[in-house]
């Protein structure tokens, strides 16, 4: 299993910033492709960003221009930069990771969650107007 543990949730006032933090449990890194989910009130999940072992990233249009996805390999975390917050950024942000750790040219990864496999328990971002 992959253990994923989000971190830096909250409140802020619409056009702040937030920054997301992942912890992965270092038997569990380094996954080939990890990234960022999002459940919105009453809706179903969708993916945010996603980041290869060698740093290839791929963004939701949502997210193209705003946020920023970054891995640090050495220190097992990934992070999710967010800026000019909007209230329909509102919902809980999940870390997620396919937990493939074979070579690169077995591995796929995009935005689109085909491949994930794990999920951390979510940290909720609230936007105010």
């Amino acid at each position: 299993d992959v253990h994923l543990e989000e971190s830096g949730g909250g409140s802020v006032q619409s056009g702040g910033s937030l920054r997301l933090s992942c912890e992965v449990a270092k038997n569990s890194f380094p996954s080939f492709c990890m990234g960022w989910f999002r459940r919105l009130p009453g809706a179903g999940r969708e993916g945010v960003a996603a980041i290869d072992r060698d740093g290839t990233t791929y963004y939701a249009d949502f997210a193209k221009g705003r946020f920023t996805i970054q891995r640090d390999n050495a220190n097992n975390r990934l992070y999710l930069q967010m800026n000019n917050l909007k209230s329909e950024d509102t919902a809980t942000y999940y870390c997620a990771a396919d937990g493939y750790f074979g070579p690169a040219a077995g591995g796929y990864c995009d935005v689109s969650g085909i491949g994930i496999k794990y999920y951390g328990k979510g940290t909720l971002v609230t936007i105010s107007s």
